[in-house]
């Protein structure tokens, strides 16, 4: 069963772009990964040549694509044994330090170790949360991102937490080493934020057509050709710090997206410090700090950098 099936007419002016780069123009919603495997099964035909299907084809200008998206048959969500780093939980939320490297939630290419699946295996009564394939989540970090998460463990929680993300009434501060050192040791990025036409996957600075993104930095230690810098955002948008870390031409170190690989470390380094907030059923001012992970710590000291921060 086919959920969709696409139909295009390839223009001369469209002659010599590749396949994949054809798709994901025109179809947006599918990432590379997924342009793939539709070709890899057989869902992409391309009319109009002889030659053998790659996403590499370079197109003649006088093509028609049937493009087939077949219906998505979603894995059952399973509890994993997975190690939690728990920094505090009662009866209506569990906060977590998120380890590096854990994708918060299942999705394309990740349907299983998840964060959602750790926490099913500990609490599976959270399978009855708001939230579809993702029971209970109300913010997210990128995978390879550590530091505070908080989960609600009941629909009452959920909403009054979607709620207060939604109208920011959170405050959540982050700590990244970013590439150079900066002119202003402290300062305020208020701009908006959009996808990049050129990449889908990756968001940028846009003058139009994004969504305001805030972020309030302050330098707290730098060390040769790095700084340590503790951030505040009045806004969530995807990738919003490290979007404004490589607007101001100081990509966070390790950040292979939007900076350089670097030798020095295997992921980028950001971490989620401290969130703040009213409790979403007591209404209590409550605050909570993620210790940050070994492989901060040692680059920190590497760098012989301090993190002027209680821990």
């Amino acid at each position: 069963m086919y959920k969709e099936i696409k139909e295009f007419i390839v223009t001369e002016n469209e002659k010599n772009i590749r396949l994949d780069r054809y798709i994901s123009i025109n179809i947006s919603e599918i990432s590379r990964r997924e342009i793939q495997e539709l070709i890899k099964n057989n869902n992409i035909e391309v009319i109009g040549t002889n030659k053998k299907i790659k996403a590499s084809y370079k197109l003649k200008g006088i093509e028609k694509i049937i493009i087939k998206i077949p219906e998505k048959v979603e894995q059952e969500l399973l509890g994993e044994d997975i190690d939690l780093d728990i920094i505090y939980e009662d009866k209506d939320i569990l906060v977590i330090n998120k380890q590096p490297d854990l994708v918060v939630h299942p999705g394309a290419g990740n349907e299983t170790g998840t964060l959602v699946n750790a926490v099913i295996s500990y609490y599976p009564e959270i399978l009855k949360v708001k939230g579809e394939r993702r029971p209970g989540i109300v913010h997210r970090l990128d995978k390879d991102t550590s530091g505070v998460i908080v989960i609600a463990k009941n629909n009452i929680a959920y909403d009054r937490l979607i709620e207060k993300f939604s109208n920011k009434k959170m405050n959540k501060t982050y700590l990244c080493i970013v590439k150079g050192r900066l002119k202003e040791k402290e300062g305020r990025i208020e701009n908006l934020i959009g996808r990049d036409t050129k990449n889908r996957k990756k968001m940028t600075v846009v003058t139009k057509n994004g969504k305001l993104a805030i972020s309030n930095y302050k330098v707290l230690d730098e060390k040769g050709d790095f700084t340590l810098i503790k951030v505040n955002i009045e806004t969530g948008r995807t990738h919003q710090i490290r979007v404004h870390m490589k607007y101001l031409n100081h990509p966070i170190l390790g950040d292979e997206v939007y900076g350089k690989k670097s030798n020095l470390v295997t992921r980028q380094m950001l971490h989620a410090y401290k969130l703040e907030m009213n409790h979403p059923i007591t209404n209590e001012k409550i605050s909570f700090i993620a210790k940050l992970p070994n492989d901060f710590k040692e680059i920190l000291n590497k760098l012989e950098m301090r993190a002027d921060i209680d821990e």
